[in-house]
């Protein structure tokens, strides 16, 4: 049996929000981790293949309005997990989701709902909750820092099954 090594990051960013939460979550796990591997790729470059790359995979997006109504993912998200990615089955892998929003809609977060969602519905597990990012992410670095440290914790008393 080994420990959780390895972590893909698969994420949305048009405004740059979601990128921002990825690199201090990423700078982090370097920082603390070193023996991680660790994977970052956006999303509008995934294929459902890569859903399945890494022993935990994060899913990141922002809420937007795409479709003209608010509380959708980020277009790009919306595209892979509707489109290229509608059929995959993650067969339990281990998998959370990083969601920013803002206060100014009623629907400031939604994106979160519509990810766990996509987990669940194709056999995914939930391995930590969700990091959810409330307005803009600059001076929300500890919180995030705060999640990925129960991220990594997590990540290293779990173990792989030996195969």
């Amino acid at each position: 049996m080994s420990n959780l090594s390895s972590l893909h990051i698969i994420y949305a960013s048009t405004s740059g929000h979601t990128e921002y939460v990825v690199d201090t979550v990423e700078q982090y796990m370097k920082e603390h981790v070193p023996t991680l591997s660790f994977e970052r790729q956006r999303a509008e470059q995934a294929t459902a293949e890569d859903l399945l790359r890494g022993d935990v995979v994060i899913l990141g997006s922002g809420t937007w309005n795409t479709g003209g109504i608010e509380g959708q993912l980020n277009m790009y998200m919306h595209d892979l997990v509707h489109q290229k990615a509608s059929t995959v089955d993650f067969m339990k892998k281990p998998m959370t989701c990083i969601s920013l929003g803002d206060d100014r809609y009623y629907f400031r977060t939604r994106c979160t709902e519509h990810l766990l969602r996509y987990i669940r519905e194709h056999n995914g597990m939930l391995f930590v909750p969700p990091l959810i990012i409330v307005n803009e992410p600059y001076g929300q670095e500890e919180r995030v820092q705060r999640w990925a440290q129960k991220l990594a914790e997590k990540m290293l008393e779990e173990t792989l099954p030996k195969t």
